[in-house]
């Protein structure tokens, strides 16, 4: 069951808020069980932590800092469509007196 693009943004919200906080406490907290290694053992046990549990919930953050691909496009992003664009303050030519 392929989950929808906005119940995969909402997911990984849920994950990165939620989820991920929780597991860096339950990480450390194992950690802390056995006596404390080098500095550098720790480090490598933390850094694996660190890429191991986004393997595998890659499926829910891929594309998600894209456009919805099941939006329909909007009138101002294809010209062709006849979308003309409103003139602002930024369109005029500069005020430039002596």
């Amino acid at each position: 069951m392929a989950l929808s693009y906005t119940s995969r943004r909402r997911l990984a919200l849920l994950i990165l808020v939620v989820g991920l906080p929780a597991y860096i406490i339950v990480a450390v907290k194992v950690v802390s069980l056995f006596e404390r290694p080098s500095i550098l053992v720790e480090l490598g046990v933390y850094v694996g932590l660190g890429v191991l549990w986004a393997f595998p919930l890659k499926s829910v953050f891929r594309g998600i800092g894209q456009a919805d691909p099941d939006a329909a496009p909007k009138p101002s992003d294809d010209p062709a469509l006849g979308a003309v664009r409103a003139s602002g303050p930024r369109d005029r030519e500069p005020d430039i007196r002596p």
